[in-house]
């Protein structure tokens, strides 16, 4: 096999937070087996989503662009399988293309997977138990638990491949999505102690726009019958019944993740025994982050930092030094160019990303990228999170609620009035004070409203007029 051309395996989880992850500190958790990525690679410390909701975030994964571009901007906006993704320039090139797993970006017709020489997929959300899967357009019940089979399915894939050809393989889990159903393997893993509960979990929302308040995502409030799986004992207080919901969640919650961490073994001892560890690219990352009780939320879609953010731990020993960790900021839309990029194909003017190949090998271009552009567009629905748009820096984020459906399909009205957040990430790194309107920070918002525009002028994003 040519040391020019790696193989790439990709594994991708949904909802999958970085603070549940040892590598990045967890405090509520571990992961040994997703961790030998990191131990044998580099971690990323600010990678971050363009739009934090599944089906936009996976659009802009394959495409390289952003949603405004490829116009996936919600959850009811599926894509067009006849755009260019990174999967078919390097099936082009002489790449073995696979995906196993979550797709949800609709399927029949136009919305199938394309690009891919094998695909077996998920419809819609899919399930945990028994699900339906799609294989290459054929609808099957396969009989066990999604995470154990996703992986059965991909190393069904693997031992088959064409040998002396190069391979693009995604495996792409449900878990840990809502309602967080966990096998029997792992049921009763932590049912005799409590898990810490995060420093903003009774945040009170003060201080902030009013779009913190309106959203439905509260522990306390708005976890269903569905997501406990058990009634609620009675006599507790308040706090006592956010606590106890809390606890219900968060496990399993990361009962479900650790079968990923379980089937992220088993592919990367199946890489070390076929003798393919060294000429294989391997990430793990998911779709956005998830809110763990912070803020006193489950879910995700706002831009504040634990939805905003994206685990990404990237192992190749031919050109990654292990152990590495990378504090400069890359996001989703730059994954396509770094993955053609080390396959040795040109990058296609229509990627909006960049390749962070240069990161990788431990280099910072001096044009490397210090802020990043976010937008929002399913207003109302779900869970009744305002529509904004903001940019990031390394110290300030600037987020904008324009708080509009814009007559977008999956957002809903009625319309709010818009109002400004600024948040000091170096003073205020869990994002409780919104300075916007601190005259001390008069200049900050000049310089960042300036580079808000000129992002979208750049991007080709249209800013928000009332």
């Amino acid at each position: 096999m040519s040391r020019t051309r790696p193989n790439v395996l990709f594994i991708m989880s949904d909802d999958h937070a970085s603070h549940a992850i040892s590598a990045y500190g967890s405090r509520i958790n571990t992961t040994p087996q997703i961790d030998r990525i990191s131990e044998g690679g580099m971690r990323f410390n600010n990678c971050f989503c363009t739009n934090s909701i599944c089906t936009p975030s996976r659009a802009t994964i394959l495409t390289g662009t952003y949603n405004h571009i490829n116009g996936v901007t919600t959850l009811s906006t599926h894509m067009d399988g006849r755009l260019l993704t990174y999967p078919k320039l390097m099936q082009q090139q002489g790449y073995q293309t696979a995906i196993v797993g979550k797709w949800h970006l609709g399927h029949g017709g136009i919305h199938d997977p394309t690009g891919f020489d094998y695909w077996n997929v998920l419809p819609g959300q899919g399930l945990y138990h028994n699900p339906v899967m799609i294989e290459m357009g054929e609808e099957k019940v396969r009989e066990g638990y999604v995470t154990d089979l996703i992986t059965d399915f991909s190393l069904d894939w693997l031992r088959q491949r064409d040998q002396d050809k190069p391979f693009c393989m995604m495996v792409h889990h449900k878990a840990p999505h809502r309602n967080w159903e966990p096998d029997d393997k792992h049921a009763d893993m932590y049912e005799d102690e409590d898990i810490p509960e995060p420093v903003t979990f009774n945040d009170d929302y003060a201080n902030r726009a009013k779009a913190a308040a309106a959203a439905k995502m509260r522990i306390d409030r708005d976890l269903t019958d569905k997501d406990l799986k058990q009634p609620v004992p009675e006599g507790l207080t308040p706090q006592e019944e956010k606590q106890w919901k809390y606890q219900r969640y968060i496990k399993d919650y990361l009962r479900c993740i650790a079968s990923i961490d379980d089937n992220v073994g088993r592919l990367l001892d199946y890489l070390d025994e076929e003798g393919l560890t060294e000429d294989t690219i391997v990430i793990y990352t998911s779709d956005q982050g998830f809110f763990l009780g912070d803020h006193g939320w489950y879910d995700k879609r706002f831009m504040y930092e634990e939805s905003l953010r994206m685990p990404f731990l990237i192992r190749y020993p031919r050109g990654i030094a292990p152990g590495s960790v990378n504090d400069d900021i890359i996001l989703n839309v730059d994954f396509p160019a770094t993955f053609v990029d080390y396959a040795g194909i040109d990058i296609p003017a229509a990627f909006q990303g960049n390749s962070f190949r240069a990161l990788l090998q431990g280099e910072t271009p001096d044009d490397w990228q210090t802020a990043m552009y976010y937008r929002y567009w399913m207003h109302g629905a779900h869970h009744n999170v305002y529509a904004h748009y903001g940019i990031r820096t390394l110290r300030h984020k600037l987020i904008y609620y324009y708080a509009d459906p814009l007559d977008q399909e999956g957002a809903v009205g009625p319309t709010e009035e818009p109002e400004w957040e600024l948040f000091d990430l170096t003073r205020d790194p869990h994002e409780l004070v919104n300075v916007y309107d601190d005259p001390r920070y008069k200049d900050v918002i000049k310089t960042l409203k300036a580079d808000l525009s000129h992002l979208q002028d750049t991007l080709g994003d249209t800013p928000y007029e009332p």
